[in-house]
């Protein structure tokens, strides 16, 4: 399926280019990565020089681009010189760079995290789709119960949303292996709504199981870093994630950061849309665990 639009490319040209990668095939995958590997040599390299480099064709570079999001190559140039010239200023008070080196001092390991996380929320920020996060915000807080999917990291992911939800009164249930999210899937109804969290959005315990809710008629919604991805295109609505890749597992971190700002972004969207019902739930929640703290310390 196809989701969202163009206007909502990345702010980054290389968060762009890598959310598309795995979906490329061999002669646009060469050429993005290309791209990836050398985005300054690009900004001065005509489109030959890339083709070339890719060993393909002037077209088959320019249908890359396209499903970048861009209009072809000249709007990608400007796009990678733009962010250049941006990386170039926030260099000059940030970190060198997000991936973390053996030699790094700690005071280093913990500015590149920080700054990492910081861009990832900023960029998931800038390109999420409001189209489909109002349409996906309609679908949960009508629903009779939300079942949400994730494994791994995003299990936790999800584990986050179903207690989020639960506060304000919502009937939401994580399911955090492959069986059980095949078994909630299996009895769920077009009154239901089933939410897949995936980073790659080729995790097999989330696909099956949006595709089985897809088959017997439940609405699917996603929340990935890659909106071509074998599990974005099998849910009826996608919400994405911005992160770029990056060594020493610093893209699993910051995927579970920009996956806990979109889930912010759903949980306070619908709060706010039934304002006076998620405050009354909110506050007797809280009061019913107020015994479970330890009094403060005069």
């Amino acid at each position: 399926m196809e989701h969202g639009t163009d206007s909502h490319r990345p702010t980054s040209p290389l968060v762009a280019i890598s959310s598309i990668l795995p979906s490329l095939p061999p002669a646009e995958r060469r050429a993005a990565e290309w791209v990836l590997e050398s985005p300054a040599e690009v900004v001065h390299s005509s489109i030959g020089t890339v083709a070339e480099h890719a060993a393909t064709s002037e077209a088959t570079v320019v249908r890359f681009c396209k499903k970048a999001g861009f209009k072809g190559y000249p709007e990608l140039r400007l796009a990678l010189a733009a962010h250049l010239s941006r990386v170039e200023v926030e260099a000059r008070s940030g970190p060198d760079g997000f991936d973390v080196g053996p030699d790094d001092p700690l005071e280093a390991v913990v500015a590149k995290v920080a700054s990492l996380d910081a861009q990832a929320v900023t960029d998931t920020a800038d390109q999420l789709d409001l189209d489909q996060l109002r349409r996906v915000v309609d679908l949960v807080a009508e629903a009779r119960r939300i079942e949400i999917l994730g494994i791994g990291a995003s299990g936790l992911v999800a584990l986050d949303l179903e207690q989020k939800l639960r506060r304000i009164g919502l009937a939401a249930a994580a399911a955090i292996d492959g069986h059980a999210a095949l078994t909630v899937v299996s009895v769920a109804g077009p009154e239901d709504v089933v939410v897949g969290i995936s980073h790659s959005g080729e995790t097999l315990d989330v696909i099956d199981p949006i595709r089985l809710a897809g088959s017997r008629g439940v609405p699917t919604a996603v929340i990935t870093n890659y909106p071509r991805s074998t599990l974005a295109q099998a849910a009826d609505l996608v919400l994405t994630t911005a992160v770029p890749d990056a060594s020493f597992r610093a893209g699993a971190r910051a995927s579970r950061v920009a996956q806990l700002t979109v889930v912010d972004c759903l949980y306070v969207a619908i709060a706010q849309r039934n304002y006076d019902t998620a405050l009354e739930a909110l506050e007797r929640s809280s009061h019913a665990v107020e015994s479970r703290r330890t009094r403060r310390r005069s």
